[in-house]
């Protein structure tokens, strides 16, 4: 039988050099199947608030919302690794907000991680969720809950200083405790830099090919998200049109008469 993933795998593949696959998902059905075709870590993001709940970023989402996805999620008793986000406000207020969030997402949602954006900012916060051994993954470069001061979505560390500020910004989080680092929206030779100096795990999102691992959301490789459509996403799959189809067929049916036949009926 298949053992549960755990962070000690996460280190081991990184120093085997064996890539770390990462896919988003907010749900009991699409959790099962990623997890049966082999998937190493599940993220349950607050992506959840655009892809799923419609809204235009992730900053409404909250840990309401992230714990009953998470729970969800869990309801699958996936053998991959479940990471949570923090949602915004869940731990920029202060340490003690930051560690009880954290504690829920782990004792009620039953995360075995959680993920929170940010560099030398957040590396107090790290620190002080880790010495509560709830692992951290952390969350540099394009990070979507600040888009505002970033003025949208936008590459970042394209300039020697804005690289140099990730590079120190990727040693903090390390120092901090956290057990692997996801990489977004950076140029591919800083991130190669960046996972060439740390001891822990990079996982790329829009970083190129050098990092240790590689994470997308669920609905981008499906092709269930219409809404946006970034350089970095590879859609594996176009499920809308059939689904469009099915409902359409569906409901042909109905108006037809076909549906529902005599085997579908009980007697």
């Amino acid at each position: 039988m298949q053992k549960a993933k755990t962070v000690l795998d996460f280190h081991r593949m990184k120093a085997e050099g064996e890539k770390i696959t990462v896919l988003t998902s907010y749900d009991f059905p699409l959790t099962g199947i990623i997890d049966a075709a082999g998937i190493d870590m599940i993220l349950v993001g607050d992506s959840v608030g655009v892809v799923v709940a419609g809204y235009d970023n992730t900053l409404p989402v909250t840990m309401e919302d992230m714990i009953y996805h998470t729970r969800a999620v869990m309801r699958a008793r996936p053998k991959a690794f479940v990471v949570a986000d923090m949602p915004f406000l869940s731990y920029q207020t202060d340490l003690a907000s930051a560690r009880l969030n954290a504690g829920l997402l782990v004792k009620d949602g039953g995360a075995a991680a959680v993920k929170i954006e940010g560099g030398v900012n957040v590396a107090e916060t790290i620190v002080a969720i880790t010495a509560m051994d709830i692992p951290v993954m952390a969350h540099i470069g394009l990070t979507p809950q600040s888009l505002h001061r970033m003025g949208g979505y936008k590459v970042q560390g394209k300039g020697d200083a804005q690289a140099e500020k990730l590079i120190e910004d990727a040693r903090a989080v390390e120092a901090a405790g956290a057990f692997a680092v996801v990489l977004e929206g950076i140029p591919m030779g800083l991130a190669q830099r960046i996972t060439r100096e740390l001891t822990i795990p990079t996982i790329g999102i829009g970083a190129g090919p050098h990092c240790d691992g590689q994470v997308l959301v669920i609905h981008d490789i499906l092709g269930l998200c219409s809404k946006y459509s970034p350089k970095f996403v590879k859609r594996y799959a176009e499920l809308a049109p059939v689904i469009g189809e099915a409902v359409a067929t569906y409901i042909a049916d109905v108006k037809g008469g076909a549906f529902p036949e005599e085997r579908h009926c009980f007697k």
